[in-house]
């Protein structure tokens, strides 16, 4: 299944290191995890399992491929997954088992930034929220608009209402938009 079968999009695609999608699809199982296995927090079992999915035709298909890996995992698995994921604005921004990408992400979003209220209200809602779904809370801070602080206390008090099979389900949704994300950083159109 060589990277022939896909034509010239492949041509068009490169990562950020300078791979184009049939360099992609020939990396071994460890060097694409080695390249992708940042793209769901601290859990490279996915990217792993994904590799099975190639030869990828272009990004949206290789997303698909890693979306479907977390959806067919049994649940103590996701749970796993969204458990990898540090608190929003935890320890005032200094938590040192942030992932490089969670901290760029937590920093534009002025989590690492926070004034003591701020601070806070994170502190009192992450508590609130692991108490009643036993798992942080998760959200894709890049997608939270000009005042993504104000935006994320919003919806850890909105979510805070739902069942847990329903925040579990909305966990992985906003996890699925992180990678999107993450993926978009490194292969570029």
């Amino acid at each position: 299944m060589g990277g022939n079968q896909i034509g010239n999009c492949a041509a068009l695609a490169e990562s950020s290191s300078g791979m184009t999608l049939d360099d992609i699809n020939s990396l071994s199982t460890e060097d694409f995890v080695a390249e992708f296995g940042s793209i769901y927090e601290h859990s490279p079992w996915i990217a792993a399992k994904a590799c099975a999915y190639r030869p990828f035709s272009d990004t949206a298909q290789m997303l698909g491929a890693f979306a479907q890996v977390v959806r067919q995992a049994d649940k103590e698995a996701q749970l796993a997954l969204v458990k990898a994921h540090p608190e929003l604005g935890h320890r005032a921004g200094i938590d040192q088992a942030l992932s490089t990408e969670s901290q760029h992400e937590q920093g534009g979003a002025g989590l690492d930034r926070l004034t003591p209220a701020e601070y806070e209200q994170f502190h009192k809602l992450n508590t609130a929220y692991r108490e009643k779904f036993g798992m942080p809370f998760v959200i894709c801070v890049r997608k939270a608009g000009k005042s993504p602080k104000a935006v994320i206390l919003e919806a850890m008090a909105t979510r805070l209402q739902s069942s847990p099979d329903a925040e579990l389900a909305e966990a992985l949704t906003q996890i699925d938009a992180i990678a999107s994300l993450r993926l978009q950083d490194k292969v570029q159109l």
